[in-house]
């Protein structure tokens, strides 16, 4: 059974005001976008609360759990730490606080590189993470519209934004992101007729 409250009091809790704020916009974009594409508005909210919860935990000691709870996948997972904090906050969720909704779990891990076959939750969460309210770059406003028009279509939008800027910025990209792009654009072109894919 999925506690709204209790999860923003976890997160409240334990983020500082500045991440706990993003989490809020998060859940509060997230919610929106649930509703307007059918999906289940309470899971979105309490996924959207907790997607963070890990982020602030220091880089080697989320690189420690990771260890510690068999999470590594990939080589680049221990050469960018950073992106385990939400493979780590969904285990920590999962056996620590005993959530056992599969999936806000799944939105919680995959929500900072994505992965092939990304349900609507899942993709919900990784975009509303990146384009939130208080979010203020070019074409922010170009992926809300998008992901509000189409939540599939509008997520490729989203993982081709990060693409193109970690490539810019000269910023390793993760092989899960690039899986998930080729992935999402498949799924675009599947019944189109493109032999593209």
């Amino acid at each position: 059974m999925l506690q709204v409250e209790v999860l923003r009091d976890l997160a409240a809790r334990v983020l500082s005001e500045e991440r706990f704020n993003h989490t809020l916009k998060v859940a509060d974009w997230a919610e929106e976008l649930a509703r307007h594409h059918g999906v289940d508005p309470v899971k979105a909210r309490c996924a959207g609360l907790v997607h963070d919860l890990a982020k602030e935990i220091p880089l080697n000691n989320q690189l420690r759990f990771a260890r510690r709870w068999n999470l590594l996948k990939y080589p680049e997972d221990e050469q960018s730490p950073y992106v385990l904090h939400g493979s780590v906050a969904a285990y920590w969720l999962e056996h620590y606080y005993g959530l056992d909704d599969v999936e806000v779990l799944a939105a919680v891990a995959n929500h900072t590189l994505g992965r092939p076959g990304m349900g609507q939750l899942e993709m919900l969460i990784y975009s509303a993470d990146l384009t939130e309210a208080d979010r203020d770059f070019p074409k922010v406003d170009f992926l809300r519209q998008s992901l509000y028009d189409n939540l599939e279509k509008g997520t490729l939008a989203c993982v081709e934004h990060t693409l193109r800027y970690l490539r810019e910025s000269k910023r390793p990209i993760h092989p899960l992101t690039q899986l998930t792009f080729e992935d999402l654009q498949r799924r675009q072109n599947v019944g189109t007729g493109s032999k593209n894919a």
